[in-house]
């Protein structure tokens, strides 16, 4: 994980600001909340596992990504969005909805560009999480992403209130 976000280009700094990770192939995940006594339904519902159809245990639902924590406008992680390594598909994985997230309702680096982009009066809206983060690389604090879908206008109203310029 950490590689190819070198590869990328991405340096230390941005890794922690965007909070950036990995979540490793298997079920790490599933193991480590069951050793801290979390309810797999409770995990299921947070979208963290999947049940599959079949009846078979449920699994961590982002195996062998890079992951991009997505979180409210006050900086609280809600969702994740996630990245696979290799050629498997998707390409890109969202958290599905959940009683915190709606994909509709929510921008990526809206707590971390919403200030910037006040203070500047103008907001850039690119299309996924690693353009948003190339931006911030090279000084443009001012960028969100929706989140691979189409823009809502529950979205609309959360940049009017950060700037009436929008850059798209």
């Amino acid at each position: 994980g950490l590689y190819y976000l070198q590869r990328r280009g991405l340096n230390e700094e941005i890794i922690k600001r965007f909070r950036l990770g990995f979540s490793p192939p298997g079920n790490a995940l599933k193991a480590y909340m069951a050793r801290a006594g979390f309810d797999e339904n409770v995990l299921i519902e947070a979208g963290l596992l999947i049940r599959p159809d079949n009846g078979e245990s449920p699994y961590d639902y982002f195996r062998n990504r890079v992951m991009f924590p997505i979180a409210d406008r006050r900086g609280k992680i809600i969702a994740f969005g996630g990245r696979v390594l290799d050629d498997g598909e998707p390409k890109y994985l969202n958290s599905p909805d959940t009683p915190v997230f709606s994909k509709g309702d929510n921008l990526y680096a809206l707590h971390l560009s919403g200030e910037q982009a006040r203070k500047m009066q103008e907001i850039i809206v690119v299309e996924g999480y690693m353009d948003v983060i190339s931006l911030a690389k090279y000084g443009f604090n001012n960028a969100i992403a929706g989140m691979g879908t189409a823009f809502t206008p529950e979205q609309a109203r959360a940049l009017r209130t950060l700037s009436e310029n929008v850059c798209v």
